[in-house]
């Protein structure tokens, strides 16, 4: 996809969340909270700061699986995901990780949420 065609798409997925969840626009932090708790699979629930970072760090292992960079481990005792790194991920711009994760993000939702 062209950045063009990932901005577009991406404000369209923006809106959609925002309306489904009943919330202002989300950010990257707020999409990849998102699928870290739709990844982890236990619903909605309180969680920590650190249970927070944890996981946007298992959403962020979940998308970069896609291009073969990150591969399940399994569950711990406590049902949460982990993840091992398979090959490294280039050193990419801060520009290009944003649009890299832009597009991984909307394939996901394309692949597990019906979007309105």
């Amino acid at each position: 996809m062209k950045a063009s065609e990932i901005n577009k798409k991406w404000k369209e997925l923006q809106s959609i969340i925002a309306k489904d969840f009943d919330m202002e626009l989300p950010d990257l932090k707020v999409m990849l909270f998102l699928i870290g708790v739709q990844e982890l699979g236990k619903g909605p629930q309180q969680f920590s700061k650190r249970q927070k970072e944890e996981l946007m760090h298992i959403a962020t292992c979940r998308l970069f699986s896609a291009m073969g960079f990150y591969e399940l481990k399994g569950l711990d005792e406590e049902g949460w995901p982990h993840w091992d790194l398979v090959k490294p991920i280039p050193n990419y711009t801060l520009l290009e990780q944003e649009m890299i994760l832009k597009s991984l993000i909307i394939d996901y939702f394309e692949d597990t949420y019906t979007l309105s």
